[in-house]
Protein backbone atom coordinates (compact mmCIF):
# COMPACT_ATOMS: atom_id res chain seq x y z
CA UNK A 1 0.00 0.00 0.00
CA UNK A 2 1.42 3.32 -0.97
CA UNK A 3 1.66 6.20 1.51
CA UNK A 4 0.11 9.54 0.29
CA UNK A 5 0.43 12.99 0.75
CA UNK A 6 -0.67 15.91 -1.21
CA UNK A 7 2.37 17.64 -3.67
CA UNK A 8 3.01 20.65 -1.52
CA UNK A 9 5.86 23.17 -2.76
CA UNK A 10 7.61 25.35 -0.35
CA UNK A 11 5.83 27.78 1.74
CA UNK A 12 5.90 30.10 4.71
CA UNK A 13 4.96 27.99 7.74
CA UNK A 14 2.70 29.86 9.99
CA UNK A 15 4.28 29.67 13.65
CA UNK A 16 0.90 31.89 14.69
CA UNK A 17 -1.57 30.04 13.83
CA UNK A 18 -2.94 26.40 13.70
CA UNK A 19 -1.42 25.03 16.41
CA UNK A 20 -3.37 22.29 18.51
CA UNK A 21 -2.98 19.98 21.83
CA UNK A 22 -2.95 16.51 20.69
CA UNK A 23 -4.92 13.99 22.64
CA UNK A 24 -3.79 12.58 25.64
CA UNK A 25 -0.87 15.74 26.01
CA UNK A 26 -0.78 18.00 28.58
CA UNK A 27 -1.58 21.86 28.40
CA UNK A 28 1.73 23.69 26.33
CA UNK A 29 2.67 20.91 24.16
CA UNK A 30 1.06 21.80 20.56
CA UNK A 31 0.89 20.25 17.47
CA UNK A 32 1.00 21.47 13.71
CA UNK A 33 0.09 19.35 11.22
CA UNK A 34 2.28 19.88 8.00
CA UNK A 35 1.03 17.41 5.71
CA UNK A 36 -0.65 14.00 5.82
CA UNK A 37 -3.08 11.95 8.59
CA UNK A 38 -2.34 9.22 10.69
CA UNK A 39 -5.52 6.75 11.18
CA UNK A 40 -4.09 4.61 13.98
CA UNK A 41 -6.83 2.35 14.61
CA UNK A 42 -6.74 1.32 11.15
CA UNK A 43 -2.79 1.37 10.96
CA UNK A 44 -2.67 3.38 7.84
CA UNK A 45 -1.35 6.58 6.79
CA UNK A 46 1.96 8.95 6.89
CA UNK A 47 2.08 12.28 8.96
CA UNK A 48 4.37 14.94 8.82
CA UNK A 49 4.17 17.73 12.19
CA UNK A 50 5.66 20.45 14.07
CA UNK A 51 5.30 19.83 17.68
CA UNK A 52 6.30 22.14 20.39
CA UNK A 53 6.76 22.20 23.92
CA UNK A 54 6.40 25.45 26.32
CA UNK A 55 9.12 26.15 28.79
CA UNK A 56 8.71 23.94 31.97
CA UNK A 57 5.87 21.53 29.98
CA UNK A 58 6.66 17.67 30.88
CA UNK A 59 5.24 14.35 30.20
CA UNK A 60 4.34 12.00 33.12
CA UNK A 61 4.50 8.36 31.60
CA UNK A 62 5.53 7.02 28.57
CA UNK A 63 4.66 6.92 25.21
CA UNK A 64 4.15 3.79 23.33
CA UNK A 65 2.60 3.82 19.83
CA UNK A 66 2.26 0.98 16.14
CA UNK A 67 3.73 3.22 13.77
CA UNK A 68 7.32 4.75 13.39
CA UNK A 69 8.21 7.70 14.57
CA UNK A 70 11.21 10.03 12.80
CA UNK A 71 11.78 13.07 15.27
CA UNK A 72 14.50 15.90 14.95
CA UNK A 73 14.96 18.32 17.36
CA UNK A 74 14.93 21.79 15.92
CA UNK A 75 15.05 24.08 18.59
CA UNK A 76 15.61 24.41 22.21
CA UNK A 77 16.12 21.55 24.51
CA UNK A 78 14.35 18.17 25.26
CA UNK A 79 14.90 15.95 28.14
CA UNK A 80 14.15 12.42 27.88
CA UNK A 81 13.20 9.82 30.79
CA UNK A 82 12.00 12.47 33.29
CA UNK A 83 9.87 10.96 36.52
CA UNK A 84 6.31 12.09 36.93
CA UNK A 85 7.25 15.64 39.02
CA UNK A 86 9.44 15.97 35.71
CA UNK A 87 13.04 15.36 37.72
CA UNK A 88 15.26 13.51 35.98
CA UNK A 89 16.22 11.94 32.58
CA UNK A 90 19.01 12.64 29.55
CA UNK A 91 19.28 16.10 28.60
CA UNK A 92 19.50 16.75 24.52
CA UNK A 93 19.94 19.94 22.55
CA UNK A 94 19.35 21.19 18.61
CA UNK A 95 20.38 19.27 16.10
CA UNK A 96 19.74 15.88 17.23
CA UNK A 97 17.97 12.96 15.91
CA UNK A 98 15.32 9.90 16.65
CA UNK A 99 14.07 7.31 14.70
CA UNK A 100 11.92 4.89 16.67
CA UNK A 101 10.11 1.51 15.57
CA UNK A 102 6.88 0.37 16.40
CA UNK A 103 6.34 -0.50 20.08
CA UNK A 104 8.80 1.09 21.20
CA UNK A 105 8.65 2.88 24.93
CA UNK A 106 9.86 6.30 24.95
CA UNK A 107 9.29 9.74 27.33
CA UNK A 108 8.13 10.94 29.51
CA UNK A 109 9.68 14.29 28.10
CA UNK A 110 10.42 17.60 29.51
CA UNK A 111 11.44 20.83 28.13
CA UNK A 112 12.81 23.20 30.24
CA UNK A 113 13.18 26.50 27.63
CA UNK A 114 10.94 24.93 25.62
CA UNK A 115 11.51 23.49 21.98
CA UNK A 116 10.42 22.62 18.45
CA UNK A 117 10.29 19.33 17.24
CA UNK A 118 9.91 18.05 13.44
CA UNK A 119 8.42 14.28 13.29
CA UNK A 120 7.49 12.69 10.57
CA UNK A 121 5.28 9.29 11.63
CA UNK A 122 3.89 6.12 9.17
CA UNK A 123 3.25 2.33 9.34
CA UNK A 124 4.43 -0.40 7.12
CA UNK A 125 3.34 -0.71 4.12
CA UNK A 126 1.56 -4.11 4.29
Amino acid sequence: MAVTKAHKEFYAVDFGDGWETPAGYPDGIQQKILAGSLDEAARLGSRTRLLRFQPGVFTTEPFVHEHWEEVYLVSGDLTVGNDANGLGGEPFQANTYACRPPGAPHGPFKSNGGCVLFEIHYFDPA
